[in-house]
């Protein structure tokens, strides 16, 4: 496994990831050692991480694998690049200017317009269906153009996901938790992440390091915190600002 060294923990993986050519959403990250300045010169340190490709690899594997029929096609991957303008636009929606404190089922009638008008934005134009679930409002997408909507690795509808719930937290009187699933998409990635969530503690545990797993939605992150909080070996905390906000899963120091 490769090692890389630099005067802080920050410079050791900007380091790595320049080697590697990949992103920080694309590896796993353990901390080795942090830097030591030593005294009068003697005895200084550089901090030393290394660096493998991410757990989320092993999501994409098993998706490609359980999600049928998705193909990512340059269409698709141009799309990350319109969602990502709507994102950097999201505090622009005139529709989140004009409408606020609205009752519980204007607010959800709202975000299924708001949910319709980004879905034909992105060229694969979607119904939008409701279903209440444990507490939960699921918005179902159904369109010919899954993958488009979908995205690779997830990251289309993860980003459609933040959009939703920003927009509905701006424009409802009280708060509300959505959830936006294309097909089968949650169900099946809920597996995953259950599995992530298991392979995770069992690597942390026998390297005695920190995990960084890849961003992900709020409650995905809070999936696998649930299911390591059972683990009193593992401690988990998030990290980051959304929607790129990520899960650090680390050992539990004992004195």
């Amino acid at each position: 496994m490769p090692v890389y060294e630099g005067n802080t923990i920050e410079e050791a993986t900007t380091k790595g990831l320049h080697a590697l050519n990949l992103s920080k959403e694309e590896v796993e990250i353990n901390v080795i050692a942090d830097a030591k300045k030593g005294f009068l010169g003697f005895g200084k340190k550089l901090a030393q991480v290394s660096i493998e490709p991410t757990v989320s690899e092993q999501i994409a594997e098993a998706v490609a694998e359980t999600v049928e029929d998705i193909i990512v096609t340059d269409e698709e991957v141009k799309t990350e690049t319109a969602v990502e303008e709507l994102l950097a636009s999201k505090s622009d929606s005139s529709e989140s200017k004009v409408l606020e404190n609205l009752a519980d089922e204007d607010a959800i009638t709202e975000l299924a317009m708001y949910l319709t008008k980004i879905s034909k934005e992105l060229n694969a134009p979607a119904l939008v269906r409701l279903e209440r679930k444990d507490g939960l409002l699921v918005f179902h997408l159904d369109t010919d153009k899954q993958g488009i909507l979908i995205g690779k690795h997830g990251k289309v509808l993860n980003a459609m996901q933040y959009l939703a719930q920003v927009f509905v937290h701006r424009v409802a009187e009280n708060k509300l938790s959505v959830v936006v699933n294309v097909g089968d998409y949650r169900e099946k990635r809920q597996a995953i992440l259950q599995r992530l969530a298991e392979r995770t503690a069992e690597k942390v545990k026998q390297t005695g390091r920190p995990v960084f797993l890849e961003p992900m939605p709020a409650f995905e992150r809070k999936q696998i915190h649930f299911t390591l909080s059972k683990d009193d070996h593992i401690k988990t905390h998030s990290e980051g600002d959304e929607p790129y906000r990520y899960l650090v899963v680390e050992p539990v120091k004992k004195y």
